[in-house]
């Protein structure tokens, strides 16, 4: 009887030793079940932001392929910190939803300022402020850091935001060729005030004057160039323009 009682007391603390080894090492099956989980979490955030994995490669300053690599083909085995958390920053995650090991997670009063900052992405399109732009393919060229707090105040919603170029001088002194346009995509009604607009699949910046009955009147607010004149099915507004960044 003592000597069944001893191997059941050796079986009993081996398998405790076992289980907390498991939880400071997982295993090879475990880890490979959390980078999977981490591949997959990936496709699912760039499906719901409507962005190519070739495009986020370029934004953290990789090869085209890097990502799909990375998904498709396990390599590299992990992140990178840099382009986990930039990638993280773009999504509006937390870097564990990525990979980031949660023992080296920062503290909370840390996190809770990070999380009062949202990257906005920079998209490689630009709207004309002249004749008009071709729109082309939209890739992520990079980001701009805004504040949460402000962009509440703003009563924006983030994940409707995206930052443009602005090209051509038809709204100068207003916007000058080359600034920086934060475009708000959110469905509303059609109002006055700078919209990006889509007319004849060309990209435009234009003030948008409603007051015609059956007419919208795109203005520039260079005087060079002479307003446009279209019929409201013929124009697609794709944001009102809340914000201009350049140089002074």
């Amino acid at each position: 009887m003592l000597v069944l009682r001893w191997i059941a007391e050796y079986v009993h603390f081996m398998f405790q030793r076992k289980s907390n080894l498991s939880r400071k090492f997982p295993s090879y099956m475990d880890y490979n079940m959390e980078t999977a989980d981490v591949r997959q979490r990936l496709l699912v955030l760039a499906d719901e932001r409507r962005v190519s994995l070739a495009a986020l490669s370029r934004m953290i300053g990789k090869n085209a392929s890097y990502l799909q690599q990375f998904v498709r083909k396990g390599s590299p085995r992990k992140l990178e910190e840099e382009d986990r958390g930039m990638l993280a920053r773009f999504f509006g995650v937390e870097e564990c939803e990525l990979g980031k090991v949660k023992e080296n997670y920062l503290n909370d009063s840390v996190l809770a300022v990070l999380s009062e900052w949202f990257d906005v992405p920079r998209l490689t399109i630009g709207a004309s402020a002249g004749s008009g732009a071709s729109p082309g393919g939209e890739e992520v060229l990079g980001t701009i850091r805004f504040s949460a707090r402000w962009l509440r105040a703003m009563g924006l919603q983030a994940d409707m935001l995206s930052a443009i170029a602005v090209t051509g001088d038809s709204m100068e002194p207003t916007l000058r060729d080359g600034d920086e346009i934060l475009v708000d995509r959110t469905p509303r009604a059609l109002r006055d005030g700078i919209h990006v607009v889509s007319l004849e699949d060309n990209l435009l910046v234009k003030r948008i004057d409603t007051s015609r009955p059956g007419l919208v009147v795109l203005l520039s607010d260079n005087p060079a160039y002479r307003p446009i004149e279209c019929r409201p099915e013929d124009v697609r507004v794709i944001g009102r323009v809340v914000w201009k960044g350049g140089r002074i």
